[in-house]
């Protein structure tokens, strides 16, 4: 190679290799201090399409999981109203017990069927009080066999979301609670004019009272038991839901995380391949300086 003034070839060859090693270095620098194998689209344009997609079906996920635990809180809350109706209902029968017998004044079954009354009122109140977050549990507003979300507020069974898509067979169920005021188990004052559990008022109609309110607390089981179903669905459904977001999340940190180990082997390569380039590059700028010793003799 000559050896010439206008054009320094050997510093422009260090000074392209400085740049591209303190790019890398700027780059591993970047990698370490985030923790992150990708930080721009230009790291790697297909793995940030993906890593981005898995976020937000990761963050889907974990929203889902909080769906299903609000959907437990609002199954319990419908239980143990239902509990205390349980109460009522097993009274209700032991005053229809006793109105029953001969022993007793038609005086005295009224004063009893006032009790028998209230308990039913009570079962009213109960299911028509009965809420979560505002949503009325018993009194009928998620007995609907179908479901409508189109308006502001949804009409119909409940609708519980829990999955990333709206896939019906994997993102979502609906939960359906039956009636539990006093008429529409059967008993009490306000039931139909052919209910047996309208009133114990007198011995007939106590002893008929009996098999109304056997009926009424086998109707009360079931939506229990129904209730407790789902609770388990629900409980499952979480665990489900908290693997699947577990592994998700191992797979985006694959694509994702950096290996700190071998970055940092990257690091210390781009570090010592940046000092030699400066070094070298002050050096080539130095060799124009041998033409002047020539020149001056």
């Amino acid at each position: 190679m000559s050896l010439v003034i206008n054009h320094n070839m050997m510093a422009m060859n260090a000074s392209r290799n400085l740049s591209n090693s303190y790019g890398q270095l700027a780059t591993s620098t970047s990698r370490l201090s985030s923790g992150l194998r990708i930080n721009t689209a230009a790291d790697d344009a297909a793995g940030l399409a993906i890593r981005e997609l898995m976020r937000s079906d990761i963050a889907s996920i974990n929203q889902g999981v909080r769906n299903a635990n609000d959907a437990i809180s609002m199954i319990q809350t419908a239980d143990g109203a239902l509990q205390v109706v349980d109460e009522k209902l097993i009274r209700m029968k032991e005053l229809a017990e006793q109105a029953s017998t001969g022993t007793y004044t038609s005086d005295q079954r009224l004063i009893i069927d006032s009790e028998y009354q209230a308990m039913a009122s009570e079962i009213t109140r109960i299911a028509n009080a009965t809420d979560f977050n505002g949503i009325y549990l018993l009194n009928g507003n998620l007995s609907g066999s179908t479901h409508s979300g189109a308006g502001l507020n949804a009409t119909g069974k409940l609708k519980v979301h829990f999955g990333s898509g709206n896939n019906s067979a994997e993102d979502y169920y609906y939960v359906q609670i039956g009636t539990s005021t006093a008429s529409a188990l059967g008993v009490g004052i306000g039931a139909s004019s052919s209910a047996k559990g309208r009133s114990i008022s007198t011995q007939e109609l106590a002893q008929k009272s009996l098999d109304a309110i056997k009926s009424a607390i086998v109707s009360k089981d079931k939506i229990r038991a129904n209730l407790g179903a789902l609770q388990n669905r629900l409980e499952n459904t979480i665990s489900n839901l908290q693997i699947q977001g577990e592994n998700l999340q191992a797979a985006e940190s694959q694509i994702s995380d950096v290996d700190v180990a071998t970055e940092m082997t990257q690091f210390v390569r781009e570090q010592i391949l940046t000092q030699s380039a400066i070094a070298m590059l002050s050096q080539a700028n130095s060799l124009p300086k041998m033409a002047m010793q020539l020149i001056g003799g």
